[in-house]
C-alpha cells in the first residue's frame, strides 16, 4: 500500500472537512497524520491566513459554512476564531496522532463548535482522546511532544509545504479541501505530472 502524509491545524475548518474526506482513499493509502501550526507556515513564507484579511475573512466563513450545509456535513462555528490551537496539536500527538484521536479533536472544535484554547472547554477534549484533563496538562508539556509538532512544522517546510490541509503522496502536494479530485486522478494514473503539458508547468518563468 502506498504511504501518505497528512499535514494539518485544528484551527482550520477546511482540514475538518478533508479529514472526513480521507475515508475514501483508506484502502489504496496509508495516511500519517501530522499535526503542525499553521501559523508557523505563515510565517516562514511571509503570507497572511484567510482570518488577516477583513474581506477574505468573511469570503472563507461564508464559504465554508455554505459548503458543510450543501453537503448535510454537522459543522458549527466556535464563538471566537482562529484560536490558539498548540495545546490541541500537543494533546493529538500524546495520542499518538491516531485517526480516533484526530477525530475526536476536530469533532469537538468543528461540530460542537468549542473553541480550542478555551480554558473551560479543556476537559471535553481530553475526554474526548480518553486522558483526564491533570494527565494530559502534564503530557502535552514534555519535551518530546514540543518536539514533535515543531519537527513535523519544519519536515512540511522542507517539503515546500505552504498551508493546511495538505496531502503529501510521492512527494506531491495536494493542498486543500478541493484536491480531492486531483488526488483521485493522480491515484489512478501516477504518470499524471510527466506529460509535457503538465512538465512545462515547472519551467515557466516567475
Amino acid at each position: 500500500m502506498k504511504r501518505a502524509t497528512w499535514y494539518f491545524d485544528f484551527v482550520s475548518p477546511f482540514a475538518y472537512l478533508h479529514n472526513l474526506s480521507l475515508v475514501e482513499f483508506e484502502e489504496q493509502l496509508l495516511i500519517y497524520r501530522k499535526p503542525l501550526l499553521f501559523a508557523g507556515l505563515l510565517k516562514h513564507w511571509g503570507t497572511k491566513g484567510p482570518a488577516e484579511l477583513l474581506s477574505k475573512r468573511i469570503f472563507t466563513y461564508r464559504h465554508i459554512q455554505w459548503y458543510a450545509n450543501r453537503l448535510d456535513i454537522p459543522f458549527q462555528f466556535p464563538e471566537r476564531h482562529p484560536f490558539n490551537p498548540i495545546p490541541l496539536l500537543r494533546l493529538c500527538i500524546v495520542k499518538g496522532c491516531s485517526k480516533d484521536a484526530v477525530d475526536s479533536i476536530f469533532r469537538c472544535v468543528w461540530e460542537e463548535g468549542l473553541v480550542g484554547d478555551d480554558p473551560d472547554n479543556w476537559h471535553t477534549f481530553c475526554d474526548a482522546v480518553g486522558l483526564n484533563a491533570s494527565e494530559a496538562n502534564e503530557l502535552i508539556s514534555t519535551p518530546e511532544v514540543k518536539a514533535e509538532l515543531k519537527s513535523n512544522g519544519e519536515n512540511a517546510i522542507e517539503q515546500g509545504i505552504f498551508g493546511v490541509p495538505t496531502l503529501v503522496v510521492d512527494g506531491n502536494l495536494f493542498w486543500g479541501n478541493d484536491s480531492m479530485g486531483f488526488v483521485r486522478d493522480y491515484l489512478a494514473n501516477p504518470k499524471l505530472f510527466e506529460n509535457p503539458t503538465m512538465k512545462r508547468l515547472e519551467t515557466l518563468p516567475d
